[in-house]
């Protein structure tokens, strides 16, 4: 019985650290507290969010530099720029992310689909060229809808200095009352994920040289 009780109290002890230290921490990822009180593009989509992530990362370079690598993200397109043999492995993606800039991966207009999975894709919701791109809706469960609502934020930030803030938001409005439990595996994954992402899309970026897009090269090549 002592076992028992000490395991249990080590259990909660460690619960209780993840909502009050680990959680937070993960939820605002990199960004400072006015990005993250901050609206964005998109927020309105998901209007009375359950919850809300986040995250950010600065890139030594301007926004117009950055927006080409943004719009071609996408399973079958530029990939997320993170672990894509994980992504693989795990989830069978058949995602690839891009080291350089693809031409026909550049056309990204609302309503188009960007797939997460050869079978999943997220609808694209708002595009402001060098600024915002904006997806939205869900993995559904089976032949279910998905069990919340969900938008996914990516904005560019200039600041004075010439670089750039890449803030990226998720927000989910839930649909059940069991929705919670699934969306707080999702956010542990999806933290895992994104700070990867973020990190990757701005190591693509500085590699340039002086800031420059790297050179644009044709689909397939």
């Amino acid at each position: 019985m002592r076992r028992v009780l000490t395991t249990a109290g080590l259990a909660a002890a460690g619960a209780a650290a993840y909502v009050v230290a680990v959680r937070p921490w993960h939820l605002r990822f990199g960004a400072v507290p006015a990005e993250v009180a901050g609206v964005l593009p998109g927020d309105d989509l998901v209007p009375d969010a359950d919850l809300v992530a986040t995250r950010a990362v600065g890139i030594a370079a301007p926004p117009a530099v950055v927006w080409p690598w943004l719009v071609q993200l996408g399973q079958g397109r530029g990939g997320f720029y993170t672990y894509d043999r994980l992504e693989n492995l795990v989830a069978r993606c058949d995602i690839h992310s891009a080291d350089e800039i693809v031409a026909d991966w550049q056309a990204t207009a609302v309503g188009d689909e960007v797939r997460l999975h050869p079978e999943v894709a997220l609808q694209v919701a708002v595009v402001e060229p060098e600024r915002a791109l904006v997806l939205e809706g869900g993995v559904p469960m089976g032949d279910a809808a998905p069990p919340y609502d969900f938008s996914w934020a990516f904005v560019l930030q200039p600041a004075p200095d010439g670089s750039t803030r890449l803030v990226v938001r998720e927000r989910y409005g839930y649909t059940q009352p069991w929705s919670w439990v699934l969306v707080e595996a999702v956010e542990a994954v999806s933290f895992f994920m994104t700070q990867k992402m973020l990190r990757g899309i701005r190591d693509r970026v500085e590699r340039t040289a002086g800031g420059e897009p790297v050179p644009v090269a044709p689909a397939g090549a």
